[in-house]
């Protein structure tokens, strides 16, 4: 059985902004408030939250990001997930879809679903209304 995640939101930045905020360890350090990189190159280093979830590039365009995903919490000899964003300008923003696939389980599966919103976007989202701004 596979555990998938895919998730359809809007974001008040432009492709070319939120790409930014996805890759850029000084921006990520910004809206996130802890360490991460994303090199926008395929076999980069991909590390989020202080080294909680580490992986790979697998695919940097303008419009898209593919990266491996593997939290060190997963138990031991777990594989990586994947996760694939892919970016399109909508009104006077973004359109973000996101589908991560090959959670271990269920349960993984679904406390992801309110982590994107609560520790990615969310965050990310307020960033760009708040900091962006100023």
């Amino acid at each position: 059985m596979a555990f998938d995640l895919e998730l359809e939101l809007f974001l008040s930045g432009k492709p070319v902004r939120v790409m930014q905020l996805l890759t850029d360890p000084v921006l990520i350090r910004k809206w996130s408030g802890e360490d991460g990189i994303a090199e926008a190159k395929e076999g980069g280093k991909f590390e989020m939250f202080d080294g909680w979830v580490t992986g790979k590039v697998l695919k940097a365009t303008d419009n898209e990001l593919v990266v491996t995903w593997l939290p060190a919490d997963w138990e031991e000899g777990a594989a990586p997930s994947q996760v694939s964003f892919w970016l399109k300008p909508y009104a006077s923003g973004t359109q973000l879809k996101l589908r991560h696939t090959g959670f271990p389980n269920e349960k993984e599966r679904d406390s992801h679903k309110s982590g994107w919103s609560d520790f990615y976007f969310d965050p990310m989202e307020d960033f760009m209304l708040i900091m962006d701004k100023s």
